[in-house]
């Protein structure tokens, strides 16, 4: 199977170039720099700069991760604009592309988040569920996601995979919390109460993998593990795994103070439930955040 990805280079994307290099798949990857694109992603692995390259060539498949790092820095206009581009405009050069050739590939898998259904409080969410949001978070998977489906016009199935918050060792959110946790001065983000949908990198992989594989696949998926956690929990678990204190919290107020329009992301969450994975038969290998986590910070 040929497979082109956008945002191969990515934490996401690097984890399934080796798993579908493995299995023997011929894999493209769009990247800004593609001459990097066979060291980070594997030899053999090809980089383009523009979709054009591919030419005429059979494609079987596409998966659309590409995107800027949400919570990197606070959302200045300029950073919301550079946010919205490298999502919403590279999806949409995406499918007009796919509009032009004579071949299409059988599937679109693009990505999205759990940010998708905006800051929700306590309610369980399905893939059924309405998207709560209003703040830029949501706003910018809504219109990621209504993109995506434009290729589902072109007779080509279109998956959309809300991903939760991704537990890996070789970066992610998890990465930017070591160093304070580990110095014993972590703790939990306001009340505390705030829900937290994650995932562990190789469910993510694995999720993909059998979404790709399954030709009644279809429509919204929730990528994260059965069970989401407060973010007192992932505290206390995290310090438990890593054997440091958490007493040193961070006050909701001081979070709004430093990071403006972005602390949504900290102080607010989604209780996100797999549904239609489970409904469809896929096993996740880690369903309790201590084993997940002790996992993922083993030695390597």
């Amino acid at each position: 199977m040929h497979i082109l990805l956008t945002g191969g280079t990515g934490l996401i994307g690097r984890r399934l170039c080796r798993h579908w290099n493995a299995a023997g798949h011929r894999l493209t990857v769009l990247s800004r720099h593609p001459e990097r694109v066979a060291t980070l992603c594997g030899a053999g692995v090809r980089g383009i700069a523009s979709f054009e390259e591919l030419g005429d060539e059979q494609l079987d498949a596409v998966v659309n991760l590409a995107g800027e790092p949400i919570a990197d820095r606070p959302w200045s206009a300029k950073r919301k604009a550079l946010l919205w581009e490298s999502r919403v405009r590279l999806t949409e050069r995406l499918v007009e592309w796919l509009e032009k050739r004579s071949q299409r590939p059988a599937v679109l898998i693009s990505g999205s988040a759990v940010g998708w259904y905006g800051d929700a409080g306590e309610r369980p969410l399905g893939e059924d569920s309405t998207a709560a949001g209003e703040d830029f978070a949501s706003e910018l998977c809504l219109a990621w996601e209504q993109v995506a489906t434009e290729a589902g016009k072109l007779g080509i199935r279109v998956v959309r995979v809300r991903t939760g918050l991704v537990l890996a060792p070789d970066g992610g959110f998890l990465q930017r919390m070591l160093t304070p946790f580990r110095m014993g001065v972590g703790g939990q983000l306001g009340n505390g109460r705030q829900w937290m949908s994650w995932v562990h990198i190789d469910d993510e992989v694995a999720l993909i993998d059998f979404l790709l594989q399954r030709p009644d696949a279809e429509g919204p998926y929730n990528a994260c593990a059965p069970q989401p956690v407060r973010n007192r929990d992932f505290t206390r678990a995290l310090g438990a795994a890593l054997q440091r204190p958490t007493l040193l919290g961070v006050p909701g107020f001081a979070l709004r103070m430093l990071l403006g329009e972005m602390s949504v992301l900290l102080l607010g969450g989604q209780r996100v439930i797999p549904q239609r994975l489970q409904d469809a038969g896929f096993q996740f290998r880690f369903t309790d955040l201590p084993t997940a986590l002790a996992d993922v910070l083993k030695p390597r």
